[in-house]
């Protein structure tokens, strides 16, 4: 891999980088960890749990190969932190998945990541909201009619601590990340110590879902039961895709959260999968199988309650994953014309808002699409992050193929193909539950983004961007300025026009009907007595519009005196207090949007504020 030039300064001593100026806005590997990682740590909830009840189909014998089935699975994470990890290095700009695919893959395959990864974080919100909010009306039943509210309220609650920014969100989150993974941590050790379950209370009661009668532990069966468990690694490119969100050095500070999460989440899953393989456990309908091994490992006691108070909260949280990545790769989106460019636009706390915004916006769609039912929503899940995973391997073996490194190309092709068959075999058993729609999702994702892409370059051909505009010459300037009335506003919207252009035209819009022309009539008086230098036109119009015949006489002109650069002077009173703008008739609104809408007239609105004092 090529390094960087070293510059004069980068040889001179004790020369430093230049400060970063939003550096305490920004994330250190703990508080990274803590933003980023939530999706990935909250799925050893539901990874170890997915392997053990498609292995039930197989009775007690296929449960045996929870473990080994685990160990895959943290082999897979073990390539994966070390991909993410070089492509944090070779992209320090972010995007992940996006990134390598643009640069190695080509613009529609690059676009297919960004696709998958969009879902994916948009799917992330609604499913954890959903399980967070699912332990806690399991734990309190009387709640589970007011769900949908309660997701919402969670929504809510993620969204306004992101748009203080993502330090914040952070600070606010990394005290349930603790608590959650050293409750984890603490239940493993104590398994460990345990020669059977101290409890069995939580699955008391319960039927068991093994299959009464054993069947053969196939290759397909294993395979289903690996793809099953990858959902643990949902989360694991998060970091990769915000890399700018770190403070400098960002490329060197991600790395090392990057390492942290797949340690701590590898130890995790396969602690979790010994102890179910040391107690015999066995899936039961209405416990998870974290809440058994917490019974079996610390009992039936409060540090039960805690790791399930624990687990919910993370859930719910986990959510944040999303926040911190998403708004990142809709900024390099943004860049490359594939979204609005209102998507790159950074707030003064280094948040992106409208994609903060629009994350939520869609979520709650989601939310109130499934009525906050998990079930709804978990068929769809994951499918994207696969083929995001499949995509960056892939980008990665042509990247160290071109530098001649064989050994990652090696490591990162057998991750590609790991994953690659795990999004195939995922999106296969879900198909029929809902996975079609990922399915037809990501292909109309992708035609929008192709879309914007036509309509900006549509728009920078018309601009001439990329190309030397002619240089600047002065044309003869006309100022027309609408009036109705004759008040103060009038002389300050004339001062003002008589400033800006050659020659100012007044103008009035006059109806047939006797009121209107007989105020029409009494203005043209009233005119003549004021004489302000202004020439008053009148304007007939048969209909009651306002903006029509501005817009006629605005393109007679440009017929008529082609080289004259009409500009069009609204004036406004903007009163003192928001609330009485209610009284005011909009006729500056009206007239503004029926000159732009229908000719190539310069606007100016002229703002006179009434509560200041002249």
């Amino acid at each position: 891999m090529t390094t960087a030039p070293t510059t004069e300064k980068d040889a001179l001593p004790g020369t430093e980088e230049p400060p970063d100026t939003g550096a305490r806005h920004k994330l250190t590997a703990v508080t990274g960890l803590a933003a980023l990682s939530l999706d990935a740590m909250a799925s050893v909830a539901y990874g170890p749990e997915a392997i053990v009840l498609v292995l039930a189909a197989a009775g007690g014998h296929g449960l045996g190969f929870t473990l080994p089935v685990t160990l895959a699975i943290a082999g897979l994470l073990a390539v994966l932190v070390a991909s993410y990890r070089q492509v944090i290095a070779a992209f320090p700009d972010g995007g992940g998945s996006y990134a390598v695919a643009r640069t190695h893959l080509g613009r529609r395959t690059s676009l297919v990541a960004a696709g998958s990864l969009v879902l994916d974080y948009v799917l992330n919100v609604a499913v954890a909201v959903t399980a967070g909010v699912a332990a806690l009306t399991s734990a309190f039943p009387g709640l589970y009619d007011d769900r949908l509210w309660i997701c919402l309220a969670v929504l809510v609650l993620v969204t306004a601590v992101n748009l203080r920014g993502i330090v914040d969100s952070a600070r606010a989150f990394i005290v349930p990340t603790a608590v959650f993974v050293g409750a984890i941590l603490v239940l493993i050790v104590a398994g460990l110590f345990r020669d059977a379950p101290v409890s069995t209370e939580a699955s008391a009661g319960h039927a068991s879902v093994l299959a009464d009668n054993a069947t053969t532990v196939g290759a397909l069966l294993l395979l289903k039961a690996f793809a099953s468990g990858c959902s643990a690694l949902t989360g694991v490119e998060a970091i990769a895709n915000a890399v700018p969100s770190f403070r400098a050095p960002a490329a060197r500070r991600a790395m090392r959260a990057e390492v942290a999460l797949g340690a701590l989440l590898g130890v995790m899953l396969i602690g979790l999968s010994v102890l179910i393989s040391r107690f015999g456990l066995q899936p039961v309908e209405g416990v998870t199988v974290l809440a058994q091994l917490t019974d079996a490992s610390l009992g039936h006691n409060a540090a039960f309650y805690v790791v399930q108070f624990a687990t919910m909260v993370l859930l719910a949280l986990s959510a944040n994953t999303s926040f911190g990545g998403l708004p990142v790769l809709l900024k390099l989106l943004a860049r490359d014309n594939y979204v609005p460019h209102v998507f790159g636009l950074k707030a003064d706390r280094q948040v992106h808002r409208h994609g903060v915004v629009w994350l939520a916006v869609v979520s709650a769609a989601l939310l109130v699409f499934s009525g906050g039912d998990t079930n709804t929503l978990v068929p769809l899940f994951a499918i994207g992050v696969f083929i995001g995973f499949t995509l960056a391997q892939t980008g990665m073996v042509l990247h160290w193929r071109a530098r001649r490194q064989w050994g990652k190309a090696l490591l990162n092709g057998l991750g590609a193909l790991l994953t690659g068959v795990s999004a195939v075999v995922v999106t296969a058993a879900k198909f029929h539950d809902g996975a079609w729609l990922v399915v037809i999702a990501l292909p109309v994702l992708v035609l929008a983004f192709e879309a914007v892409h036509r309509a900006y370059g549509r728009l920078d051909e018309r601009l001439g961007i990329g190309r030397i505009p002619e240089a600047p010459h002065r044309e003869r300037s006309l100022v027309l300025v609408p009036v109705s009335s004759l008040t103060r506003l009038t002389s300050e919207a004339l001062t003002a026009a008589v400033s800006l252009g050659d020659e100012v035209r007044a103008v009035t819009v006059c109806h047939p009907d006797p009121e209107d022309l007989a105020q029409t009539e009494a203005l043209e008086r009233d005119w003549a007595l004021w004489n302000p230098g202004v020439p008053l036109v009148r304007l007939p119009s048969e209909r009651r519009s306002l903006g029509r015949p501005i817009t006629a006489y605005v393109r007679a002109l440009r017929e008529t005196e082609p080289d004259t650069r009409v500009t069009v002077l609204v004036p406004e009173a903007e009163p003192e207090h928001l609330w009485q703008r209610l009284l005011q008739n909009q006729r500056g609104a009206v007239v503004a949007h029926a000159v732009r809408r229908d000719t190539d007239a310069v606007i100016c609105r002229l703002r006179f504020r009434l509560g200041a004092r002249c």
